[in-house]
């Protein structure tokens, strides 16, 4: 190598560096844009809080849909840890109650994780392959948490996973509430009712199917139901 090249390469390491630097910055702006606002947040909004040009997360990103990706695949892995802690957990109750807690904690601090995984907004396909390949994961851990739960004893035995799903759903909607918490509330009297105790009256009507779901929740998705982490295959 010549020394007119060793200099030349030497002048770009510092562009190299500030470029990841950039991007570095552009993904903390976006997770937290993201989780305030939603998936729907522009781009515009995410440079102005990285304190860059929107050129420069153009140059880094080349469409939100690439930016998103590099987001928020590792929130769903991180909910595919949480399903495989639970289900190491001492005992299959325990292990129930951490990951509906612990997955609603999640959604409820992060916007955009929420609508991801419900399907509110269009992702590249690219994204949603990932996102349902990293849920078929989920899907039979936690269907053999609810199974293992029920052979101990600890849950009621009409209880479905598609159940869980549903609860989830409408503990997300609770923590819209402007009072602080107020969905852990309503999270205790769900835990209550899933109880052995609780069953002497049956469940009226049947658990919701895989489609059903599917369709109450995304209706306009075309593909498996794998916008929610607890739907079982």
């Amino acid at each position: 190598m010549t020394l007119e090249q060793t200099v030349g390469r030497e002048e770009r390491r510092p562009l190299r560096a500030d470029a990841e630097r950039n991007r570095r910055r552009i993904l903390a702006a976006a997770a937290e844009v993201f989780a305030e606002r939603g998936l729907d947040a522009g781009l515009d909004e995410i440079a102005r809080r990285a304190g860059v040009g929107t050129g420069t997360v153009y140059r880094r990103f080349p469409d939100k849909s690439s930016l998103i990706e590099a987001l928020f695949v590792s929130r769903v892995e991180a909910l595919v840890e949480l399903t495989e802690q639970a289900r190491d957990a001492p005992d299959a109750w325990t292990g129930l109650v951490t990951l509906i807690t612990r997955s609603v904690e999640m959604q409820i601090a992060d916007r955009g994780l929420k609508e991801l995984l419900f399907g509110d907004v269009s992702v590249a396909a690219s994204m949603q392959a990932q996102v349902v390949e990293k849920v078929a994961r989920i899907r039979p851990t936690v269907a053999a948490i609810l199974a293992q739960a029920k052979a101990e004893g600890a849950v009621r035995q009409d209880v479905s996973v598609t159940d869980l799903a549903v609860t989830q759903f409408m503990l997300h909607g609770v923590g819209k509430f402007s009072t602080p918490d107020a969905w852990r509330r309503q999270l205790a009297l769900v835990l209550a009712g899933l109880r052995p105790d609780n069953s002497t009256l049956p469940l009226p009507g049947v658990p919701l199917s895989d489609q059903q779901l599917l369709q109450i929740c995304a209706p306009d998705c075309v593909g498996p139901p794998g916008h929610l982490s607890v739907v079982p295959d």
